[in-house]
């Protein structure tokens, strides 16, 4: 069993920055594909950025790339993403998770059924 708790969530002005942690516990963290969704109200939840195991393969949404930025730390347990250049738009609550994989095809970053673990969320808020 894999628990992920994120933190770092709040509001912020428009072309602000945040930065959100995922911190995992439990079963062996290094070997897991991670990824960060987000759902905002009415919306489905989306894909926004994902990081292979060894983290030198990472995966953006078009609507984030170039301003959010994907990390992790496998020493810590703990994945990032740090958010620059916020929109309004970016509003929505924010999801880490966790699936157990090697491959790092936009396949398996981008789709939601196939991570295991999730974490409850983070809201993140952005005026205008």
């Amino acid at each position: 069993q894999v628990q992920l708790v994120e933190s770092g969530g709040g509001l912020v002005q428009a072309g602000g920055s945040l930065r959100l942690s995922c911190a995992a516990s439990g079963r062996t963290f290094s070997r897991y594909l991670m990824g960060w969704f987000r759902q905002a109200p009415g919306k489905e939840r989306e894909f926004v950025a994902g990081i292979s195991w060894s983290g030198r393969t990472t995966y953006y949404a078009d609507s984030v790339k170039d301003r959010f930025t994907i990390s992790r730390d496998n020493a810590k347990n703990t994945m990032y993403l740090q958010m620059n250049s916020l929109k309004p738009e970016d509003t929505a609550v924010y999801y880490c998770a966790i699936q157990q994989t090697s491959r790092t095809t936009s396949y398996y970053f981008t789709s939601a059924n196939l991570y295991e673990y999730w974490g409850q969320g983070t809201q993140v808020t952005v005026s205008s």
